[in-house]
């Protein structure tokens, strides 16, 4: 991999006041395809670090004014400026100060006269580390995102509980939630709770044509139709020894349900224009946006394969529900917008903000959210339709938080008038006036499925309502 592969678009900052020094530096970088910025004395260096980050630094010691060791101080205290390389110039008498300008969190140092491939080479090891760091954080960040994006309201501790204890499991489950709820974050951390060691592969059934089904499922033998000129592992196969996750199941053509009904039960499957039979060990997840035992009532989705994937399912309340975990999720969506943009400090914002987004509806849920944060990490307006005249007032957030108080309630008791309204401290004389007067209507939340028979269990466990 190159030095500019590695490096992307920022640039390397070389000071050095000896202007043929600099330029020799420069030069050398330019030939590699780095793209470099120069300056003649740490002071103007540091101004333009303020507002352009640098991917490393090249600077000498021996500076007019603030040297090259005060310099390399003020680059560390900065946001993320221990994840910059800084290199230095020396001269021979500076060998000692640069030893232990390294033990201080320089990353390398050059001894004067230098040949140039001794410059790229410090670049580009200091590069390569950065790269390291740099996806480090991106894998800490995504583990981050699977552990709390989901939030802390009562609905989503019941589904952090769905995860430690089905996670373990290599039961197949059933992800429901409307459009943008966090399904395909929830799968990835069912996925890691498993420790299974194969991938996590992810396939969204409504992008792809009914003509590549098949094969996009199960793969094809060479030959199996004009254009499969070699063999092709499908991601049924692909994922075996790890989760394969179904998004937007419900588009999935009931011709290929047939197939995907025997496939998971008898974990194997058979390429198109093959006859070997192929064993798979693989963990299915799917996810669904749309009511699947009303759409298998219609004929619109195969009954059977629908009671074989509801064993175990999970729901994903939308984010109007669990409005007391927007601050949360607002805060992380934020944090890894600013470190992307490299936007410091973070914007703040005010209560009144905060009061609007909570109570806004979110359509597009979590996936709303994160857009909002991003255009509020760039100074931009967030995009939301301002409250109507009266919608904001003091009598009308009162009765949007009781609705959403009692819709958790009756969600949490899968629809028990009686538990809804222990969980809520109220007579359920009050309970039934409140649900009338806010139109909500309680069979929406009754359980959907039946409990399991005594010998349907996954892990010990039953069917949780």
């Amino acid at each position: 991999m190159s030095v500019f592969a590695v490096l992307g678009t920022q640039p390397v900052y070389v000071i050095e006041d000896d202007a043929t020094v600099r330029l020799g530096c420069a030069q050398s970088l330019r030939l590699a395809d780095v793209p470099v910025r120069e300056f003649e004395d740490a002071e103007s260096a540091l101004a333009a670090l303020a507002h352009a980050p640098a991917a490393a630094i090249v600077s000498d010691i021996r500076l007019p004014g603030i040297d090259g060791l005060t310099l390399l101080d003020s680059v560390l205290a900065r946001p993320q400026g221990t994840d910059i390389p800084v290199i230095l110039i020396t001269g021979h008498g500076d060998i000692a100060m640069a030893v232990a300008a390294m033990r201080g969190g320089a990353y390398d140092f050059i001894e004067k006269p230098f040949h140039p491939e001794r410059l790229l080479e410090a670049v580009r090891r200091g590069l390569e580390r950065r790269k390291l760091v740099t996806e480090n954080q991106s894998l800490r960040a995504q583990l981050d995102a699977e552990r709390n994006l989901l939030g802390r309201s009562p609905s989503m501790q019941h589904v952090h509980t769905l995860i430690d204890a089905i996670g373990p499991t290599n039961a197949d489950v059933l992800i429901t939630g409307e459009t943008g709820t966090g399904k395909e974050v929830l799968a990835r951390a069912l996925h890691t709770a498993s420790r299974r060691k194969g991938p996590f592969v992810a396939l969204n059934c409504a992008a792809l044509p009914e003509t590549v089904f098949e094969s996009e499922f199960f793969g094809h033998e060479a030959g199996a139709f004009t254009s499969a000129q070699h063999r092709r592992i499908g991601k049924f196969e692909y994922a075996s020894g790890g989760t394969l996750f179904l998004d937007e199941l419900e588009t999935m053509p009931l011709a290929l349900q047939a197939k995907l009904l025997r496939a998971l039960q008898e974990r194997s499957i058979e390429r198109l224009g093959g006859n070997s039979v192929v064993p798979v060990d693989v963990r299915v997840i799917a996810a669904v946006k749309q009511d699947l035992k009303q759409l298998a009532e219609q004929q619109q989705f195969r009954a059977d394969l629908y009671y074989r994937l509801n064993v175990v399912s999970i729901e994903l309340p939308p984010l109007r529900q669990r409005a007391d975990d927007i601050p949360e999720l607002f805060a992380h969506f934020l944090r890894g917008a600013c470190a992307r943009y490299d936007r410091r400090p973070e914007p703040t914002w005010s209560p009144a903000d905060m009061m609007r987004w909570q109570l806004h509806d979110w359509p597009g849920n979590v996936r709303e959210l994160k857009n909002v944060a991003e255009r509020f990490c760039l100074g931009l307006d967030d995009g939301l339709q301002q409250p109507a005249d009266g919608a904001d007032s003091l009598s009308a957030r009162m009765a949007r938080a009781e609705c959403a108080f009692i819709e958790e309630a009756l969600r949490s008791a899968n629809g028990q008038i009686s538990r809804a309204a222990d969980l809520l401290g109220v007579p359920r004389k009050t309970l039934y006036d409140k649900i009338a007067r806010h139109a909500i209507d309680s069979r929406a939340f009754l359980a959907q499925t039946a409990p399991l028979r005594r010998h349907e269990t996954v892990a010990g466990l039953t069917r949780i309502r």
